[in-house]
């Protein structure tokens, strides 16, 4: 065991509490929650995708994304179509969601621009590296 493993994995459970709740707070006035985002994000980046695939890139249990895909629908931010297999449905973008995306954008490039006052390209870099190394470890093939 390593000396500090215990705060390590603390701070990072805090880290990502406190920024979701920064993102939320730049995201919800234009109509989005951070959790929301990152199915979002996901769509824009990979195009279409199934559920599975979505929850399996953002690590989130079935019932969980089912309800956050549920709101994105009512939302009017992504439409559900018949995919290859017909018991999956393919999960895309609306047009709404594709022109409100550069707005989303920019509150989280704000946030994370904050967040990341002081930190150096080198810092950056080598917590991307240590984030993937880790994520390796839990989700082998990732």
């Amino acid at each position: 065991m390593h000396p500090n493993q215990s705060e390590f994995f603390h701070s990072i459970n805090q880290f990502t509490r406190h920024f979701s709740k920064v993102l939320n707070e730049s995201l919800v006035p234009l109509g989005l929650y951070a959790a929301q985002w990152t199915i979002i994000y996901r769509l824009k980046t990979g195009g279409p995708s199934t559920q599975k695939e979505i929850s399996s890139y953002l690590g989130v249990e079935a019932p969980t994304m089912t309800r956050t895909l549920a709101r994105l629908e009512k939302s009017g931010w992504i439409t559900r179509t018949a995919g290859k297999d017909k018991r999956e449905k393919l999960i895309s973008l609306t047009d709404a969601a594709i022109l409100e995306y550069d707005n989303w954008l920019a509150a989280v490039r704000s946030s994370e621009s904050n967040v990341l006052q002081n930190i150096t390209e080198e810092e950056i870099s080598t917590m991307i590296r240590l984030m993937a190394k880790m994520r390796e470890n839990m989700v082998p093939g990732t």
